[in-house]
């Protein structure tokens, strides 16, 4: 089956390159030129990735994905000549899947793109090989990458439900920020620790009936995190 991607790019140049290489993955492509154009794409269609530039006119690149996240999930690659780690690392905050920066190999573009798909298909997080967990008031289906609460659909972005079923999935295990990283990311770097901090401050605001006295997803203090083994 055919992949969709969505270009966000203002230089025609290089959209003419992605469009050539990612029509290489099997894909059909659309590009547009602004944040604006690129929400109203993105809210209508459901693409299997898109490859966001941070510098676009109207509407940034953040503020793009940061909308995008409140009632989508779907794949972001965030493609921008800034290389500042801040800049990364508040790419991965607000959502984005991965970062690449330009000048950009083609070849390394194209296997972070078929690698972000290829997670959000299987979902990497499921490592627990269930397809359901009931945990009460909050339920999984990971087949179908739902998650309700109280009878109510949760919205999660990719990287918060692979969070979620990773952490459900081993009740009582303790994951450091690390390994989080490693397995979720794919990110062996330190730096970008306080990301992890971040989706799970956000995916506690989405589950927990109380953030102050999480009953899902508890600190392991010293260590990182780890589901409530005892619901």
């Amino acid at each position: 089956m055919e992949n969709r991607i969505l270009i966000v790019e203002d230089d025609l140049e290089i959209v003419g390159l992605l469009e050539i290489h990612m029509k290489d993955l099997n894909a059909t492509v659309d590009s547009v030129n602004d944040g604006r154009a690129a929400l109203e794409k993105a809210l209508t269609i459901d693409y299997d990735l898109i490859l966001l530039d941070l510098s676009i006119p109207i509407i940034n690149g953040v503020e793009v994905c940061r909308e995008l996240r409140k009632t989508k999930d779907t794949p972001v690659i965030m493609v921008t000549a800034k290389s500042e780690e801040i800049d990364k690392v508040l790419g991965l905050e607000i959502g984005a899947d991965d970062y690449i920066t330009k000048p950009f190999s083609i070849r390394e573009l194209k296997a972070r793109a078929k690698a972000v798909m290829r997670r959000s298909e299987k979902s990497a997080a499921n490592s627990s090989g269930q397809s359901e967990m009931d945990f009460g008031d909050l339920k999984i289906n990971v087949e179908m990458r739902r998650v309700t609460l109280d009878g109510h659909k949760v919205e999660l972005s990719p990287k918060e439900f692979e969070l979620l079923v990773l952490l459900a999935g081993h009740p009582g295990r303790s994951y450091s920020r690390s390994e989080l990283l490693d397995v979720i990311w794919g990110y062996n770097f330190s730096g970008y620790e306080h990301t992890v901090n971040s989706h799970v401050n956000r995916l506690r605001a989405k589950i927990e009936p109380d953030m102050s006295h999480p009953i899902y997803i508890l600190t392991t203090w010293g260590i990182g995190y780890r589901f409530n083994e005892e619901i």
